[in-house]
């Protein structure tokens, strides 16, 4: 089964054809995305020269492009000072579907 490392918005995932993977927010209107892999894992050997990878491409389609992710809080205290804040963040998501390893 073949396997693939593709960079995208600065993350790599390893990923395999069928795969459902969370990516941050793609944008608005993009339903097929096409990405280099970084490295190419073919059963028993491993490809990682970029020149041989050049031919290569991992095609993906989104499967929904936008929803949020888990709240992060941050707190900020300071004991006996009357010092604290409550920070919250959810990241806006994305889930793509590998199609091919080509």
């Amino acid at each position: 089964m073949k396997k693939a490392v593709i960079e995208y918005g600065g993350l790599q995932y390893l990923v395999a054809e069928g795969d459902v993977i969370t990516v941050n927010y793609v944008g608005e209107g993009k339903k097929k995305i096409e990405c280099t892999p970084v490295m190419l894992v073919d059963g028993k050997s491993s490809v990682i020269d970029s020149a041989e990878l050049k031919d290569v491409k991992v095609t993906a389609s989104v499967e929904n492009e936008l929803f949020k992710g888990d709240k992060v809080v941050a707190l900020r205290y300071k004991a006996k000072k009357r010092v604290n804040t409550k920070r919250g963040h959810r990241q806006s998501l994305s889930k793509l579907k590998i199609a091919t390893i080509k």
